[in-house]
This record gives C-alpha cells, sequence and structure tokens, in this order.
C-alpha cells in the first residue's frame, strides 16, 4: 500500500490481468476505518479513453496521488487495472475508483473484455460514476462511449438489480460550443442507449431515470488554460461534499452495502463479471465500418451544410414562404444520401444502413428549423387572407355564420396546399400542429367578431332602452299618483317586448344556440330593469325637493293653474291639507320600488297617510303607547324586499317632519296676507253710522238735489279725491296700520297735490285756444276721468304685481 498521507491513500484493487486484490483492499479499509462508517460512505468512479487525463483530474479534484502520464515521455499507458483510494477532505468518508483507459493500444483492437467488464464493476459498485470524455469526441459513436455503455447496460440489467447511480460527464477540452447545445445531446445518447438496451420483463418499462441521474459538466483544457481548469475543478468538488444528503449528487440512491461488507461484495460482483461470457468484442469488420462510414456521413452532412443552394434557400424563407420548397431542398438532401451511398456501398451493410438513417436524422434535424419557418410564414399569411376575406363578406352583407364558415374552410384549404408543396420527401413531419393552430386563430378571430357585433348590438338597444325609459320614468315619478306603478311597469314590459324584439332581429345570421340567446335576451331584461331602478332611487333622493315643489304648486295656485291671491275668502287649512296629501303621495311612491304586480304600495299608502296625515296638534304628547304602535318606526316595510325599499319608514318619518317644516312658512306668509286683505277691505264706516248719516244728512241731500251746481261741484270733488286716493294709494299705506299710514299719508299729500296741478297746468298749455272752449269744469272733469282710469289701472297691476311678488318670494322663502 502506497501513502499521500494521513487522509489519502491508494491501493491497486484490481490489477492488469483481472485479478482481485483481496489483502490489499482488507488493509486499505482498515486503514482508512471504513467500517466504522455504516452507510455513510460514498464510491465515485472514472471510467474514459486511455490518455485522456482521468487520473489528474481525480488528483485535482479529490486530492488523491494516482499515477499521471508523463507528456514528455509519450502517451502510453499509466493505470493499469483499477485502483481504489480515499478522498482527502470530503465529507462522508468518499472511495474513489480509477479505471484502466479504454481504446488502449497496449491491449490491442480486438481485446476490449476488461474495458467492459472494468466498466460494469464500476457502475455495480459506485454511487457516482464519472465518464471522461474529449469535448470534440461528443457525436461519434466510438469515442462518447456509446457501445460500451450500451453492452455494460444490457449485461448489468441481467446480472444485477439496477441502484440509483448517477453518471456525471466531464466534458475535457471544452471549446466554444456552449454547453447548454452539448448536453442535450449526451443526454439524448444516454436515453437512445437506454431504449435499445433489451431488459428483463419486470424493467420492460421502466425509464432511464429510476435506475440513472445524468449530469453534465465542461472543464477546460489543464494544458491550456489551467488556472482556469484548476478553478473549474474546485467548484466541482463542491457538489462531492455531503454527496448522499438529500439533494446533493447520490442524495437518491438505493440498495447501499454497509460499509463493513464492501470488501465482500466488491469481490462477489467481480467474480460474476468474470465469469460472464457476453462480454466479447464486436467483429473487426464492424469496427472499420463503424469509423469509416461515421466520417464519411460526417463528409456529407459538413457539404450539406455550406451547399450554396441550401443557404440560399435557408436565407429566403426567413423573410417569407418559397415557391417549391419542398422539392428544391428534396432534391439537395437526396444528393447528399446518394454520395453517402456510393462511398459506403462496400461496408458492412447493417452499419452502413444505421449511419445512414442517423445521416439522414442530423441532415433533417438541420433543416427543420427552416421548414418551421416556412410553415409558419405559410399559417401567417392564410391567416391575414382569411380576416381581409372575412371583414369583406360581412361589409357586403352576407350572413355572420356563413362568412365565417365558408371563409374558414376556403382558407384551410389553402393551407393546406401549400404546406403540401412544403413537404421534403425524406422527412415524415407532421404539419397537424400548425394547421390546429392556424385553425384555432380563425375560430378565436370568428369569436372575437362575433363578440364585437353582439357587443355592440347590446349597446345600440340598451342605448335605445335607456333613451325610451329614464325621461319617461323621471316624469311618471314626478307627477307621482296610484297610477304611477301600473304606468311604469307598462311602459318597461313595452319597452322590453320593443329591445328583444330589435335583439332577435339582429341576432339572425349568427345561428347561436338558445341558451346564448336566451342568456342575452335575459341580459337585456335585466338592464332595463336597472334603467328603471337607478332612475327611481336617483329620484328618491331628491323626493324632498319633489314635495316642495308640489306644494308650491298646489298651495300656491288654483285649479286654473292661476296664482292665489289672498282676499281673505280661501280655505287655507284645507289647501294646506290638499297640498300636503299630494306631497305625500310623491313620497309613497317613492318608498319602495313596485315592478311587481303584488308590490303592495296601498299598504306604504295607508300607513303613511294614517300615521303622517292624522298626527295629533299636540306635539308634545309622550304616550308611550302610541310609539310602542308608531308603523314607522321600523327600518323596513311590511312585504317589502330590502333590496326593493328606497325610503325607509324611519326615513319617510324624518323627510316629512322636515317637509312640514320647510313649508310652514309658506302657510304663515299665506296667512299674514289673508289677514291684511281682510283688514284693507274694512275701510267703510259701520252700517249704523251710516243710517245716522242717511237720517240726518236728509236735508243737506235734498238741497243738492234742488241745485244741479253744487251736483256738478260735488262730481268734480270726488274726481280729484279718487285720484288722490290712487295717486297716494291709500289701501296700501294702511295696509301696514292706522298711525304707519297717517304718517306716510302726511308726508306726501301735498308732493302729490302739487304734482297733479302741475300735470293739469301742462295740459292747459298744451291744448290751443279754440273758437269755443270748453269750459273749465268740463276740461277738468274729463282731464281728471282720465286720469282716473288711468290710476285704476296702475292699482290694480300694483295689485297683480304686489301678489305675483309675494308667491315669489314665498316659493324663494320656501326653497331656502
Amino acid at each position: 500500500m502506497k501513502s499521500k498521507s494521513d487522509e489519502c491513500c491508494s491501493v491497486q484493487l484490481i490489477d492488469g490481468d483481472g485479478v482481485f486484490n483481496v489483502d490489499g483492499i482488507d488493509n486499505f479499509i482498515k486503514f482508512v476505518k471504513l467500517g466504522e462508517c455504516g452507510l455513510s460512505y460514498a464510491v465515485v468512479s472514472i471510467m474514459g479513453p486511455q490518455s485522456s487525463g482521468k487520473s489528474t483530474l481525480l488528483n485535482n479534484l479529490f486530492a488523491t496521488n494516482f499515477k499521471e502520464m508523463n507528456a514528455f515521455i509519450g502517451r502510453s499507458q499509466t493505470t493499469k487495472g483499477i485502483w481504489l483510494a480515499r478522498c482527502a477532505g470530503i465529507e462522508p468518508c468518499t472511495l474513489v475508483m480509477d479505471l484502466e483507459g479504454t481504446d488502449g493500444r497496449e491491449r490491442g483492437e480486438d481485446d476490449t473484455a476488461f474495458e467492459k467488464q472494468s466498466a460494469l464493476f464500476a457502475l455495480a459498485v459506485s454511487d457516482i460514476v464519472l465518464i471522461n470524455m474529449w469535448c470534440h469526441d461528443i457525436g461519434r459513436e466510438q469515442a462518447a462511449n456509446k457501445p460500451l455503455l450500451k453492452t455494460v447496460f444490457q449485461v448489468m440489467m441481467r446480472l444485477f438489480s439496477p441502484r440509483k447511480t448517477t453518471l456525471v460527464f466531464v466534458i475535457r477540452d471544452k471549446t466554444r460550443t456552449p454547453l447548454e447545445n452539448l448536453e442535450p445531446v449526451l443526454r439524448e445518447d444516454v436515453q437512445k442507449i437506454w431504449d435499445s438496451v433489451p431488459k428483463p420483463q419486470a424493467h420492460k418499462d421502466t425509464p432511464l431515470s429510476d435506475f440513472f441521474n445524468v449530469e453534465v459538466v465542461a472543464l477546460s483544457s489543464f494544458e491550456e488554460k489551467e488556472e482556469q481548469f484548476r478553478e473549474q475543478v474546485a467548484n466541482l468538488r463542491q457538489r462531492f461534499f455531503h454527496s448522499i444528503a438529500p439533494g446533493g449528487l447520490a442524495g437518491d440512491r438505493r440498495g447501499v452495502v454497509p460499509a463493513s461488507g464492501f470488501s465482500f461484495s466488491a469481490q462477489q460482483i467481480w467474480k460474476v463479471i468474470k465469469e460472464n461470457k457476453d462480454l466479447d468484442l464486436p467483429a473487426h469488420k464492424v469496427m472499420v465500418a463503424t469509423v469509416r462510414c461515421e466520417e464519411i456521413a460526417s463528409e456529407k452532412f459538413a457539404w450539406l451544410a455550406t451547399n450554396e443552394d441550401w443557404l440560399s434557400l435557408e436565407e429566403a424563407v426567413q423573410s417569407g414562404p418559397v415557391q417549391g420548397f419542398g422539392k428544391k431542398l428534396s432534391a439537395i438532401i437526396n444528393t447528399c444520401l446518394s454520395e453517402y451511398d456510393a462511398e459506403a456501398t462496400f461496408f458492412d451493410e447493417s452499419v452502413r444502413s444505421g449511419k445512414r438513417q442517423q445521416l439522414q436524422e442530423k441532415l433533417l434535424q438541420l433543416v427543420q428549423s427552416a421548414f418551421q419557418s416556412l410553415l409558419g410564414h405559410i399559417r401567417s399569411g392564410t391567416f391575414d387572407k382569411f380576416k381581409e376575406a372575412f371583414d369583406k363578406a360581412l361589409n357586403e352583407g352576407e350572413g355572420f355564420s356563413s362568412a365565417a364558415s365558408n371563409c374558414a374552410q376556403t382558407y384551410m384549404a389553402v393551407f393546406d396546399g401549400e404546406c403540401a408543396g412544403a413537404i421534403i420527401e425524406q422527412a415524415d413531419w407532421d404539419t397537424s400542429k400548425i394547421r390546429d393552430k392556424l385553425r384555432r386563430d380563425i375560430d378565436a378571430h370568428i369569436a372575437t367578431i362575433r363578440a364585437d357585433k353582439l357587443s355592440e348590438l347590446s349597446a345600440k338597444l340598451e342605448e335605445k332602452l335607456k333613451e325610451a325609459l329614464a325621461g319617461p320614468v323621471e316624469a311618471l315619478l314626478d307627477g307621482a299618483n296610484n297610477e304611477t306603478w301600473p304606468a311604469i311597469r307598462k311602459l318597461l314590459q313595452r319597452e322590453t317586448e320593443s329591445a328583444i324584439s330589435g335583439l332577435s332581429k339582429g341576432l339572425v345570421g349568427y345561428d347561436m344556440d338558445e341558451k346564448t340567446k336566451e342568456k342575452m335576451i335575459t341580459s337585456l331584461k335585466d338592464y332595463a330593469r336597472g334603467v328603471v331602478e337607478s332612475k327611481t332611487r336617483e329620484e328618491a333622493g331628491r323626493v324632498l325637493i319633489r314635495m316642495k315643489d308640489r306644494f308650491s304648486i298646489l298651495f300656491s295656485h288654483d285649479s286654473d293653474s292661476m296664482p292665489r291671491v289672498w282676499t281673505g275668502n280661501e280655505d287655507i287649512r284645507a289647501i294646506t291639507k290638499t297640498a300636503r296629501s299630494s306631497s305625500l303621495k310623491i313620497l309613497s311612491v317613492m318608498a319602495a320600488l313596485r315592478l311587481n304586480d303584488d308590490d303592495g304600495s296601498g299598504e306604504i299608502d295607508k300607513t303613511l297617510s294614517s300615521t303622517l296625515m292624522n298626527v295629533p296638534n299636540n306635539s308634545n304628547t309622550k304616550d308611550r303607547s302610541i310609539m310602542a304602535t308608531d308603523p314607522l318606526a321600523s327600518s323596513s316595510w311590511e312585504n317589502v324586499p330590502a333590496s326593493q325599499t328606497l325610503i325607509s319608514p324611519v326615513q319617510c318619518k324624518s323627510i316629512w317632519r322636515q317637509f312640514k317644516t320647510e313649508t310652514e312658512y309658506t302657510v304663515s306668509q299665506a296667512i299674514a296676507a289673508q289677514e291684511s286683505s281682510k283688514r284693507n277691505n274694512n275701510w267703510l264706516p259701520p252700517p249704523w253710522a251710516i243710517i245716522a248719516l242717511l237720517i240726518l244728512g236728509f236735508n243737506e241731500f235734498m238741497t243738492l238735489l234742488r241745485n244741479p251746481l253744487y251736483v256738478g261741484l260735488l262730481f268734480v270733488l270726488y274726481l280729484l279725491a279718487k285720484a288722490l286716493w290712487v295717486q297716494l294709494d291709500v289701501s296700501a299705506q294702511f295696509s301696514n296700520g292706522l298711525l304707519p299710514g297717517l304718517i306716510s299719508l302726511s308726508s306726501t299729500f301735498i308732493p302729490t297735490v302739487m304734482n297733479l296741478l302741475q300735470k293739469l297746468a301742462e295740459e292747459g298749455q298744451q291744448r290751443p285756444a279754440a273758437t269755443d272752449p270748453p269750459s273749465n269744469s268740463s276740461l277738468v272733469s274729463k282731464r281728471f276721468q282720465n286720469n282716473s282710469s288711468n290710476d285704476l289701472a296702475s292699482t290694480a297691476s300694483s295689485a297683480v304685481t304686489s301678489t305675483d311678488s309675494g308667491a315669489e318670494y314665498s316659493s324663494r322663502s320656501k326653497e331656502e
């Protein structure tokens, strides 16, 4: 045994002749105290071509002391047999086996039995197997150890119960090709090997992942980029720490032999492998045919990759469809395969056919991207043509379903025809996925256009419904009465039926199923109902304004819609009650939605009328029994769902209280105006005084009758008095009281008289002297008559204006 340090030591487990070193392995196990590890240990092995740097990699990776090749002496076999060492500084305890390189000249071309035996031994014993290979060997059959792995897999499945082993492909001297492009090739090769291996019945359908984990790493050149190589190896080393823990490289291994039985288990496995006769070399001619046919296939592949016709086709197909693509490319591939057949015709037929198949697969893989691009262009172009034709058909008035069906069928046939011209003879590629995608795109476009058309139709009908319902509903609610809700229901039904009729006509040509059609009709009905509900809720929010407006109109105007003049003969109490009762009708109408026939509107009317219109005059009454039975002391109406309630009973009571408060001023103003009018109409003396004047003034009256001159003078005085009465507006002056009226008349009497005399003088100067001028008395009489009539008209106009102003003031005060 040789040792490098206390942690690292190595032993030749199997020599070059295949002899198992029993004593050496026992001493090695004792030295490293492997028996104390139990199941906490891992075994790592490496295989690969001779002189590929396996030992160098292990020494740098695990700090072992395996013998390395001296490049200055020459490239020759360094490791013979199988060597075993303990890795330094890695937990758990890790054993590493360095296998003799494959394809070595020392053993000769016909003696690869030991290679297969050692590889099978490594797979049967190890938890992790490193497969060392050159980067430029990827894709080759022999150099990548494919035949070796195939044979080893096949024999292992028959001889041993497969365990979960991790295969780590270590790519040496990595070139510029990205690892992302190399890794899929290796994984695919391993999968193909596994699929081609005959398996026992128990594992016939077992996937590769049940027995092997495949990992791929790449390392730079040790000779040209040593520092980069050591850095990458240091990173790889970290993955071997706690490798048997869950998530580690060998975290899901199975069938682990306890450390104390490792020596015996390894001896028995090697014995079974040595006695197996299925690991013989293939015939020499097969090996030669394999290598040569692979070289020819590589040359033909390179030829096609640089062929000018192919490159021009590839460039052209990137920008759009290429006519005759399939025929042109099929001819190029056929030329390439024909040249391969001509050069490989004398080699083993099975090998030649296999390599030809591989070459064809590689060629098709090379051109597949261009083929897929062509299909993409055909699909997008066909789809654009379909959309254009479909829109044109709809614009010309063709039915939707008919246009959709005809255009879809036509352009699917166009796509199939163009795909037929793109098919490559040597390939059996399926274009159904692209065709299905085109069909999905066409169906999606048809569905989108249908949805847009139906949405547009629904929007028009909804707008028409809103216009037909919103205004009339507002008007009906404004004139609230017992027939309001029946009229609204009738309006809603009529307009909804009209909209449904328009929808049914608009859906002709869409071939819609009854379920979808019924859903649209239901949606339209819900929208119409929603318009009414929304408008009603909006009006319910302004119910107090509506009530005050109606009260003002009914209270301030008579049955002929003329403004009331409070002369003293009106029954204000009855007028007020009528106006309030009519305003209460608005509140009862807007208290709840009544779009169903059994709305219970009468109960709400009765409740509000009996509760609010018959309230006792004594507002200070605190009869608790009455309060306890108050029907408005609730947040909901009886037999009315909460969703249909617009104004709750409690809110109705609050609104009515506010309404009465805000209209009280208008009533008080009317009462005051009526009392004032009564006072103004009582300017005549009492009846007894009139009788006394008639009795006591009889003589004076008879004197006036006997002398007509006195009568004319009295008439002139009457006219003067009447004119002064109108000019001074005596009635208006005394409307505010006796004393204020006297004070006002005393201050305006003299100016009014002077103004009246001045007007008479101006009239006398303007009128020219006549031959028979009228007497002064007749002139004065006529002038005063005209003034009297004008003043009377002015007085009436003033009275009307005063009344209107009073009404306006009352209304304005009410609104404030």
